[in-house]
């Protein structure tokens, strides 16, 4: 039986897991599982296969990435370790970046894990493999570890590209930090599967309330590319935080929670 990814958790009540991008691992929400555990909720953060303490996969594919996260969320909802309280299948889903397409992915194959979905600086397809944009994306993030450089050079290169002019100093820190601490193995998997997913199609699909929160300067997911993306979800809101980039839960982390909590009570509301 393949074990489960490592993940950390805090609080009790209905649970939101977030999935970190390529650079990041779970102390990449850090400041939201905090803030969320205090708010009622169970917070959930997991490192991703390959990354921190979770155990590699291979193939390296969003199909394996998602049925990781699956037995993740089957663990988390199992009557045995949910706390009282929320109903079974109480879970909202939280990606970021890459994290946001391991999100779609999980939905599209198990909708019925998932109530809520919450996609931040990401996208419904990485375009064609050997596209113009594509190619220089991989690129740039591989030529630092061909040149010999670690991944903490490289952290210290990719960051500050990442984020807008307003992002907090000490959430650009963390990241870095991340971003240093993942396998060059891995992160180099991570970039190869990342250019073959492909799910636009199921946006029509997704059936389950929806925040969208892009960044003003994100220039890996525009905010004109994630609004485009809102438009073909049913019942999706969109939220833009101004002054930051692709990292806005670390660049802007009170507006990033602010937005999530909420679209949360209003679906506490209404659900």
């Amino acid at each position: 039986m393949t074990p489960l990814p490592h993940f950390t958790a805090l609080g009790a009540g209905p649970t939101i897991l977030m999935l970190h991008g390529i650079g990041g691992g779970h102390l990449a929400f850090a400041p939201q599982v905090e803030t969320f555990a205090t708010q009622g909720y169970r917070a959930v953060s997991w490192d991703m296969p390959g990354y921190g303490h979770s155990a590699p996969i291979e193939p390296y594919t969003f199909k394996g990435l998602a049925q990781s996260c699956i037995a993740l969320i089957e663990a988390l909802l199992d009557k045995g370790t949910a706390p009282a309280g929320p109903a079974p299948h109480s879970l909202t889903l939280l990606g970021h970046s890459m994290g946001g397409m391991v999100a779609q992915e999980v939905v599209a194959r198990r909708p019925d894990l998932v109530n809520r979905l919450i996609l931040c600086g990401t996208s419904p397809a990485f375009g064609k493999p050997d596209g113009d944009w594509q190619r220089e994306f991989v690129s740039q993030r591989t030529a630092p570890l061909d040149a010999g450089k670690t991944m903490a050079e490289l952290a210290e290169i990719m960051v500050p590209q990442m984020v807008g002019p307003g992002g907090l100093p000490e959430g650009v820190r963390l990241a870095t930090h991340c971003m240093a601490s993942v396998h060059a193995a891995t992160y180099r998997k991570a970039l190869e599967a990342l250019v073959t997913f492909d799910r636009k199609a199921h946006l029509a699909h997704i059936h389950v309330p929806t925040l969208l929160v892009a960044g003003e300067h994100d220039r890996n997911a525009t905010p004109a590319v994630m609004k485009k993306m809102a438009e073909h979800i049913a019942d999706c809101r969109y939220v833009e935080l101004p002054g930051v980039g692709h990292l806005q839960n670390l660049e802007a982390p009170d507006e990033f929670d602010a937005a999530v909590l909420d679209f949360m009570a209003t679906r506490r509301q209404l659900h």
